[in-house]
């Protein structure tokens, strides 16, 4: 796995930049206005140099990151990282002290005469800052770490939970068919090794057709036992999305669980997609809903979405029970 000590994220580049150039500007025309010159010149080259000193930051460490430490035991990163830091500000100072004759910009007596020296000088101040910023980022990262694993041990308790809900489901389907049909009971057992087959993958997120795909044999496992009575309609093409694993499947369980009504002709299940606001609506023609808390199940659901997407589970209406899965932007890995 790639150290996470070495992880220099684009946005951390993009804030080192803005605060090496503003830092430049200010202590630049600061020391420029204490020694008479003019403060406008400072800040021309206080920009200039906190501009090249992270320019040449970004392209030192990042090969020193990518090509160098990778290769080397952990003993040597301290003095690498010495070398790169100090090389970088050594190099970006000497460049914008020679670019401001080019540049017509003023450069205060010491700067011109003795621009080694300075250089030497400010690559020192460069690694003394580096290092503070490297402490911020290996903090900043180590938690992102431990933020994710608490992420996927969490889903994997959730996931855990939500299996075995499935499987009494199923398994009590087929207990009830082996005496009234060992046929049907023989079809139905192929039916959950066909859905347990297609949800093996240990991804917590799967498309949304392949969703859909696993529950219409969760449809067809459960028609062998009320006898074709469950009607599943997908309103429209599935867009390409990707959704909690078993998360369709679950609300359309709990539909048959609590909304089949055996004076019906039959339970009808909708399904529906609003691309603008990303929702997913699940509605059916059964009995009507008593109440608005979820059970184990629902809040197992209501967890994922909210882990894995930022989305969450509401519940539309309650006479003709109808919910929504609202998805935010969905991702799996969340720190990598």
């Amino acid at each position: 796995m790639y150290d996470i000590e070495l992880r220099i994220k684009l946005h951390d580049w993009i804030y080192i930049l803005i605060i090496g150039i503003v830092l430049g500007m200010l202590l630049s025309s600061f020391g420029y206005a204490l020694l008479d010159v003019s403060w406008i010149q400072g800040i021309y080259f206080g920009l200039l140099l906190g501009f090249l000193i992270t320019l040449f930051s970004l392209t030192f460490i990042s090969f020193m990151n990518h090509r160098v430490l990778p290769r080397l035991s952990k003993r040597y990163w301290l003095p690498m990282a010495m070398i790169f830091s100090w090389l970088s500000g050594f190099t970006g100072t000497y460049l914008s002290i020679y670019l401001t004759r080019f540049l017509h910009i003023d450069l205060i007596p010491m700067f011109d005469s003795h621009a080694l020296y300075i250089s030497v000088s400010i690559g020192l101040l460069t690694y003394v800052v580096g290092a503070l910023l490297y402490r911020f980022v290996k903090m900043r990262n180590e938690k992102d770490e431990i933020d994710h694993h608490y992420v996927q041990s969490r889903l994997s308790s959730l996931e855990t939970q939500l299996n075995p809900h499935f499987m009494f489901n199923a398994l009590n389907s087929i207990a009830e068919l082996i005496h009234k049909d060992p046929t049907k009971a023989e079809e139905a057992i192929l039916k959950v090794s066909s859905f347990l087959r297609n949800t093996m993958d240990e991804k917590a997120l799967i498309p949304l057709k392949h969703e859909l795909r696993n529950v219409q044999d969760y449809i067809e496992l459960e028609n062998i036992r009320f006898c074709d009575k469950i009607r599943f309609k997908v309103e429209s093409d599935p867009p390409s999305w990707v959704i909690p694993k078993f998360s369709i499947q679950l609300l359309v369980e709990n539909a048959i669980k609590h909304g089949f009504d055996s004076n019906q002709d039959n339970l009808r299940i909708t399904l529906s997609f609003d691309m603008q606001s990303h929702d997913i609506t699940i509605e059916n023609n059964g009995k009507a809903m008593q109440s608005t808390q979820f059970g184990i199940g629902l809040s197992n659901l209501n967890q994922r979405l909210n882990l894995l997407c930022h989305g969450y589970l509401n519940v539309i209406q309650t006479k003709q029970p109808t919910f929504k899965i609202h998805l935010g932007a969905c991702y799996e890995n969340t720190h990598r």
